[in-house]
């Protein structure tokens, strides 16, 4: 944790998003889904996607499956499901490239590289821990909201980054 996943999708999705009429951002599914339910995060979707509520579509994971596959299997999407931690979830919000129409893409971001084992993933960026510079500017960029700390910061800041080991927001 703290290499960037989060940080890295959300770039992604920011940077393209434009591209997509139907797009969804789904924070944080591991805790979402532990507090709400695979069907919240479904109904999240779809309502997200269609831009209108869902909530009388979907009573169970079986529905929402059904839901998704129906209303998105033309469609060219861009979907970021963030921290997932198990199969079930992404089963349950984007089982297969399938459900979607050409073109589409689906982000996921996953401490557990196993996970994406058990679904068919087109491509693979492992997260990296960052060189001191790198490391030292998203620190910058959370902590001063600027690229590079105030001067009299700069060697605190440097200090904080190195105790970290490349894993500045941890």
């Amino acid at each position: 944790g703290g290499v960037g996943k989060t940080t890295a999708a959300n770039a992604i999705y920011n940077k393209i998003h434009h591209c997509f009429q139907f797009k969804c951002h789904l924070g944080d599914v591991s805790d979402t889904e532990h507090r709400y339910g695979l069907v919240y995060l479904q109904k999240q979707l779809v309502s997200n996607m269609l831009k209108q509520t869902a909530i009388f579509l979907i009573n169970s994971v079986g529905e929402g499956i059904s839901v998704i596959k129906r209303l998105l299997r033309r469609r060219k999407v861009l979907i970021v499901i963030d921290n997932v931690d198990k199969v079930e979830q992404l089963s349950a919000i984007a089982g297969d490239r399938e459900w979607f129409g050409p073109g589409s893409i689906i982000i996921i971001t996953t401490r557990d590289q196993h996970l994406l084992n058990q679904v068919r993933v087109n491509m693979r960026y492992p997260a990296k821990e960052m060189n001191e510079e790198e490391a030292l500017e998203l620190f910058s960029w959370y902590t001063f909201e600027n690229n590079c700390p105030k001067e009299e910061y700069l060697e605190l800041s440097k200090k904080v980054v190195s105790y970290c080991g490349g894993v500045p927001l941890a």
